[in-house]
């Protein structure tokens, strides 16, 4: 579904992707964690298309929308409206399968985007991706800015649409507890490089996700 082999990006002389490599299987929930200033936004932003990368090969292997870092919503349009944009390539429009999986939408469609919570407003732009009717659904930073329990809900939706539909999912997450939730693979990005990889079930106590986060502070020193 997507394949990303190498990758370097650079900004200037900063380099924010050095030699990136990851995969997204079919029908997969993947996830990308790593803490603040690591790279994800910019990979995101070279799946997307946004920034080109010095070097590397990115191959998708379906359509692809993408659940855009801090919502992006259009405040005086309606719920609806906004829904309905994500569809603005593709005919028909029709919005009934989004409010079947996210049936709090249906109840708010004609209210405005800008009276929204913050969990309405992420609800939304999952929404308005899925409306494109993607292969694969790449969602940056979900819970931004969220209560962890409204958080906790999105990965539900999202378990519910992969289940459903079959849609693959590539999760870039700083929140390492809701992406391990969801995803039964990650990766782990720290400094613009890929520093552990595998299964979530085996990374949740790896070195590798402690650094990267804690700079191996909070690991007990080796007995003897």
């Amino acid at each position: 579904m997507l394949t990303i082999d190498d990758l370097v990006v650079r900004y200037g002389a900063a380099t924010a992707l050095d030699g990136v490599s990851l995969r997204v299987d079919d029908r997969e929930l993947v996830a990308l964690v790593g803490p603040n200033g690591a790279g994800k936004t910019s990979l995101v932003n070279a799946i997307s298309g946004l920034v080109k990368p010095v070097s590397g090969r990115i191959e998708v292997g379906g359509r692809v929308a993408q659940v855009p870092e801090g919502r992006q919503m259009f405040g005086e349009l309606s719920v609806e409206d906004n829904l309905r944009l994500g569809a603005w390539r593709h005919r028909p429009k029709d919005v009934g399968p989004v409010y079947e999986l996210l049936p709090d939408l249906q109840r708010l469609r004609r209210q405005r985007a800008d009276t929204l919570s913050g969990g309405q407003q992420q609800m939304v732009a999952v929404g308005r991706a899925l409306m494109a009717e993607p292969d694969l659904l790449v969602v940056d930073e979900l819970s931004l800015g969220l209560a962890p329990m409204v958080a906790a809900q999105l990965v539900e939706h999202l378990a519910t649409l992969n289940r459903s539909r079959g849609t693959a999912v590539l999760l870039i997450e700083q929140e390492i507890g809701l992406a391990f939730e969801l995803c039964s693979r990650a990766y782990v990005l720290e400094s613009g490089q890929i520093v552990a990889e595998g299964p979530t079930s085996e990374l949740r106590g790896a070195p590798e996700l402690q650094d990267a986060y804690f700079g191996g502070l909070d690991r007990p020193e080796p007995e003897g």
